[in-house]
């Protein structure tokens, strides 16, 4: 159900994304900041230093129902990090396990797969709650606090809560023998 995704999922990832962005709260960015660019921009990131995976919609196979992604910030001190994690999951199939599914499967990847990786990181707002319960009950712990962070309206704002899950896997390595 849960496959790597590939340079032919780009429009399909990016109508995704502007489904969910269109939704109040959907993501960060907002429908006209989901760009072809944009998608492009972090899949080849994925690609390069980090991970992306997609889960089809089971009744249509073209359609794209959840993807999730994360890669490495770029600087060598930070090649034990992935980092930029983004997770999007299609309204329709919100509050059916696909986000948890799609996360699980990741985190077990990164697990199994790359134990050059100590540290995923994602922030979440304050106001999320579902996600935060989600994302504390799959191994992530909160971090801190940044207060008004985001803009939700003319003067309405919310907290930035940073979040980290350690891979019990990681094995240090030198860091100048770490390629990006």
């Amino acid at each position: 159900m849960v496959r790597h995704a590939n340079a032919a999922d780009k429009d399909k990832i990016m109508l995704l994304y502007k489904r969910v962005a269109a939704m109040p709260n959907g993501l960060a960015r907002s429908f006209d900041e989901i760009t072809e660019s944009y998608i492009r921009d972090f899949m080849q990131h994925s690609v390069k230093s980090g991970l992306e995976f997609v889960i089809d919609n089971p009744d249509d196979a073209d359609e794209i129902i959840a993807e999730i992604h994360c890669y490495k910030p770029g600087p060598k001190v930070f090649n034990h990090v992935f980092g930029e994690l983004t997770i999007v999951v299609d309204p329709a199939y919100h509050n059916k396990g696909i986000g948890k599914l799609i996360f699980i499967h990741l985190l077990n990847c990164i697990s199994d797969n790359r134990s050059d990786i100590l540290r995923i990181e994602l922030a979440v707002k304050e106001s999320h709650e579902n996600a935060i319960r989600l994302y504390k009950k799959i191994g992530f712990i909160a971090e801190g606090r940044f207060d008004k962070k985001f803009k939700d309206g003319e003067n309405s704002y919310d907290a930035d809560i940073p979040m980290a899950w350690f891979n019990k896997n990681f094995i240090p390595r030198n860091a100048s023998s770490q390629a990006l």
